[in-house]
């Protein structure tokens, strides 16, 4: 097989990661102002606009929704792996900080009310993301900093202290920022209410941060993630008797929503009360929607429930997260948030006490799912990790477990030649971290899909790449890939196929080779729903967001990963005599 991968395009980016990782290497922090020119030169397709003097919103916004809230606050980032080496690097009392949180992001950060903030890092993938971040983050800000300085704009913030700006007002702001109205609207909309005293902080002072790393050996990273995992098995153990370790065991990376809301049913059975949310909070386009649900049969009910029931469950009420949770506890499900370290939450769903007449209609066609009463399989869903923290997550539990079952992995990605809310399925994934071209049987095709997508396409059979990061890709390294038939980049596929190798193969996988993954022991399989299109400038998710639009192809992957696994816990049911099921 001939392998036709790029091997130019990405000096930049390179130049840019050896310049912040050489810096990361001193004992002390360095200014983030360093690392502008290299940042500026990478040409990143998510900053687009970064050397033009007039602000990117788009590139702001993808950074004000990845960082938490009190960047304003912020000059110094430390970020490390462990509590232990916040103490080391004389942070004694980290844990009584603030908890703070990014929208975009599930990290663990503390804020010291000053303007310290630390952040919990998996990964060098976690290091080659928030670099990129409070770099774009300080580029915008010091462009906003310097348009504010002129007599229209101090007179404009000085005459508006409180209150609404009227459409007159918002016309003066975008044409002083030299920005369309419409993307100060955005921008808006991510700082309310703190609109107007962000933008006189901004144009009070420059934004100067610092960045150091307390630690950063492959050593301490796997410390972490082997820390993790003895906390989630002691509180499975703790929680309900169960040791993962001694299951059978179906590995999923999604969230934390999607699975639970097809197997509980809740979100059904509390239609009324979450219909009666989106009327007392005046969400007339939803309301909108649910009627036109409701006068047709060709848009799913239950995933616009879904979809209305993570609002409904963060604007009501501890009483509707108790319920959830002790429903949710009542037919095995667990959820074990890890307390200390870096954020990952998982969740232990036991297949044997599951209750099908709460199960989504879709996942229980064709299928007698009466016979898992008699499974004593397991899943394991942890919230999708970013790039090579799932090389570490998988490991772990590659080594600790005793029979991995099947690997199924549902997360988002950019596309270069679907659309927003398409499906992709890839048999080939080239890994920008081991340079390997990973070959393999996606235990998923179009056809699983399908039933269940009303609007987007589902494309198997496709090649996708692995980035390095999110910003560490620009329109020539993105151009080389689409020639070759590259069109589906996201972040932890070939991280995934790393330890999905060595879980099976006597050896630490290999670098830049092509590796033959057929004839894996277990499932593989990847879905992909595409929420960016980079080749068309700007758009990203700093340009607008998933939505509802979202909705379909999230649920029909969730839909697809559960019924395969039932398929293949039945499958295996049949094939084991009893005393070999009850032997673990």
């Amino acid at each position: 097989m001939e392998r036709a991968v790029p091997r130019t395009g990405g000096e930049e980016i390179h130049l840019y990661m050896r310049t912040y990782y050489s810096l990361l290497r001193s004992s002390g922090m360095f200014q983030i102002e360093t690392l502008i020119e290299s940042h500026v030169a990478m040409g990143s397709s998510l900053h687009v606009g970064a050397a033009e003097t007039t602000p990117d919103i788009s590139a702001l916004i993808y950074c004000l929704l990845r960082l938490p809230d009190c960047m304003p606050h912020v000059r110094r980032i430390l970020a490390g792996q462990t509590e232990q080496s916040f103490v080391g690097a004389g942070y004694k009392d980290v844990d009584d900080w603030e908890r703070v949180y990014s929208p975009g992001r599930r990290r663990r950060q503390h804020f010291d009310g000053n303007e310290t903030l630390v952040v919990y890092v998996v990964s060098r993938s976690d290091i080659d993301d928030l670099v990129p971040l409070l770099t774009a983050y300080q580029l915008e800000w010091n462009k906003l900093h310097y348009l504010l300085q002129n007599a229209v704009a101090r007179e404009f913030l000085a005459a508006h202290q409180e209150g609404e700006l009227t459409q007159d007002d918002l016309l003066i702001l975008a044409n002083v920022l030299r920005i369309p109205v419409e993307d100060l609207k955005r921008l808006q909309i991510v700082w309310q209410p703190n609109f107007m005293s962000t933008l006189r902080q901004i144009a009070t002072e420059r934004k100067t941060m610092s960045l150091g790393l307390t630690s950063g050996s492959l050593a301490d990273y796997r410390r972490a993630t082997a820390a993790w995992w003895e906390e989630l098995q002691d509180t499975v153990i703790q929680a309900c008797g169960i040791d993962p370790e001694q299951r059978p065991l179906y590995f999923v990376s999604s969230n934390t929503h999607s699975l639970v809301n097809l197997l509980t049913g809740f979100a059904h059975r509390h239609e009324l009360s979450i219909v009666d949310y989106i009327r007392a909070h005046h969400q007339d386009s939803l309301l909108a929607e649910y009627e036109d649900i409701r006068r047709t049969s060709y848009k799913s009910l239950e995933n616009f429930l879904y979809y209305v029931l993570g609002k409904y469950l963060s604007q009501n009420p501890d009483n509707a997260r108790q319920k959830l949770s002790s429903e949710e506890q009542h037919i095995g499900i667990y959820r074990v948030p890890n307390k200390h370290g870096f954020e990952i939450e998982a969740q232990i769903i036991d297949l044997s006490r599951l209750r099908l007449d709460w199960f989504d209609t879709r996942l229980l066609h064709d299928l007698d799912l009466a016979p898992l009463a008699d499974s004593n399989a397991l899943i394991l869903n942890i919230d999708y990790p970013l790039g090579m923290a799932a090389y570490e997550f998988l490991s772990r539990i590659g080594e600790r477990v005793s029979h991995i079952a099947g690997v199924y992995v549902m997360g988002k990605a950019a596309t270069l030649n679907a659309r927003i809310g398409d499906v992709m399925l890839p048999n080939v994934i080239h890994d920008e971290h081991s340079q390997n071209t990973y070959l393999f049987e996606n235990c998923f095709s179009a056809a699983d899909l399908r039933p269940y997508m009303t609007t987007g396409n589902v494309l198997d059979n496709q090649k996708a790449v692995t980035a390095l990061g999110t910003f560490l890709q620009n329109p020539v390294y993105m151009s080389l890939f689409y020639r070759e038939g590259y069109t589906d980049i996201e972040m932890e596929g070939g991280p995934y196929l790393s330890a999905v190798y060595e879980a099976f193969r006597p050896r630490r996988h290999p670098e830049n080779e092509i590796v033959n993954l057929y004839g894996v022991p277990f499932d593989i399989g990847f879905l992909h729903y595409a929420s960016d299109t980079p080749m068309k400038k700007g758009q990203n998710l700093g340009a607008g967001s998933l939505n509802f639009s979202g909705v379909e192809p999230t649920y029909a992957a969730a839909i697809a990963i559960l019924r395969r696994v039932f398929q293949k816990e039945l499958t295996r049911l049949q094939t084991k005599t009893p005393e070999t099921l009850l032997a673990r």
